[in-house]
């Protein structure tokens, strides 16, 4: 049983933050839906520890589908990084902003970049293509993009208010929906044009600004014990996100980019990461 225990403690966090904001709130919407997520992470845990190989797309098919649909589409709540800022401005601590503090901004910290490994919805379809593994590990020179589209985010929703657009609600709905769009037709075509399912989020995704700096601390990575360590290469070829888990340093090559997918862990001929 103790190889459950990672599985238990992640549902005990989570149940812990769904328990604190349904009181705090005063809203029994967050006890459901953090012990919802915490209940999908977890059973994702499960199964991977029982060596389900498509673990990891239940819990991103669990959460994504959850956050984009329900969230999204059925609660009008805008939940890309536009909404984040919007409710922000308006000095509302409701579901983005929550989401963004819990997932993006302070749970890097803890489990690094696993909100785009199991939660993300953009990824959630993009891990669906054939380019699992990158054609080329070589990163382009064009990360500056998400910042540009980071800026994009804020301007826009900047000049919604000084604008005094009217029905902001209306509008920021239909920017979630047309958002979303724009989302999937580039990441869908740069991982046609790069043969790379996470093309998008190397270069484009303006969440990353958020969680890569957090993501250097993070508590929960993948390490490699040298000494079983055969330097075969098996681990770089599958990794998705280009990362060197054969070292340990957290400046690593790519360190803030893993998304704990533990592909690398599954392919490893020695056992040396875990």
């Amino acid at each position: 049983m103790k190889k459950y225990i990672p599985a238990a403690m992640l549902f005990v966090v989570f149940e812990a933050v769904a328990v604190s904001l349904a009181v705090f709130k005063d809203n029994a919407f967050y006890l459901f839906n953090f012990s919802y997520i915490g209940c999908s992470i977890s059973l994702g845990v499960v199964l991977y520890i029982r060596s389900y190989k498509n673990a990891r797309r239940v819990v991103q098919l669990l959460v994504g589908l959850y956050m984009l649909v329900y969230l999204g589409i059925i609660c009008n709540e805008n939940m890309q990084i536009e909404g984040f800022w919007y409710y922000l401005f308006t000095g509302v601590f409701e579901a983005a902003t929550i989401h963004y503090l819990v997932a993006k901004i302070a749970g890097p910290l803890v489990f690094g970049r696993g909100w785009c490994g199991y939660a993300c919805w953009t990824a959630m379809a993009l891990d669906f293509l054939p380019y699992k593994t990158p054609q080329s590990h070589e990163r382009r020179g064009s990360g500056w993009l998400r910042y540009l589209a980071f800026a994009a985010s804020i301007l826009f929703v900047a000049a919604l208010f000084l604008t005094h657009a009217a029905d902001m609600e209306r509008i920021m709905f239909r920017a979630f929906i047309f958002g979303n769009l724009i989302y999937y037709a580039l990441g869908i075509g740069l991982a046609v044009w790069l043969r790379d399912n996470r093309a998008f989020c190397k270069y484009i995704c303006p969440v990353t600004v958020f969680l890569k700096p957090a993501s250097y601390f993070s508590l929960f990575r993948v390490t490699c014990d040298k000494g079983k360590c055969v330097n075969c290469g098996q681990c770089v070829r599958v990794c998705p996100m280009d990362v060197d888990m054969t070292d340990n340093s957290r400046a690593r090559k790519n360190g803030t980019e893993c998304i704990l997918c533990m592909e690398c862990v599954k392919k490893c001929p020695t056992g040396a990461l875990k």
